[in-house]
């Protein structure tokens, strides 16, 4: 499987697992009052800047599905490793200031989280050096080889 694919896969669980948990975060007690209320995680005030930057923290692995898969491979690498790099703060960060009653929780959900950026970062990391032109990869997907035609 090209290294591109794996990587957009990968972003793509994370993505999915990131959503998810901010879900299941709702359903925890207090927390839709604490919105209602217009508060949100440690008693910050929902303003439009909290909302923007929750936007481009959600925003920034959903681009690097696409980025994954269009970038060429040098610059593919070498994004991946930085924003991978930058997010396994980011995922701890939801951790901050929860009780210990959620530990599991919180410590699966950031541990799944971290998993899957350290694929990422493997994944980025290894990325071939050379990769085989597109004639190659392209027989290489045919289970018989490629023959030469037959002169009449």
């Amino acid at each position: 499987m090209p290294v591109q694919a794996r990587l957009a896969a990968a972003w793509t669980s994370f993505m999915f697992l990131y959503i998810y948990i901010d879900y299941f975060h709702l359903h925890k007690p207090g927390v839709i009052d604490d919105l209602r209320a217009g508060a949100v995680g440690l008693d910050y005030d929902i303003t439009p800047t909290v909302l923007t930057i929750f936007v481009a923290v959600v925003a920034i692995p959903a681009l690097m599905v696409m980025l994954s898969m269009t970038l060429p491979a040098r610059v593919n690498r070498a994004t991946n490793l930085v924003v991978a790099t930058l997010y396994i703060p980011v995922s701890m960060f939801n951790a901050v200031g929860e009780s210990w009653d959620w530990a599991f929780f919180y410590g699966l959900s950031i541990g799944v989280e971290v998993l899957l950026l350290a694929f990422i970062l493997r994944s980025a990391w290894t990325w071939p050096r050379r990769t085989a032109s597109p004639a190659t990869l392209a027989a290489s997907l045919h289970s018989e080889p490629l023959r030469a035609p037959q002169q009449a």
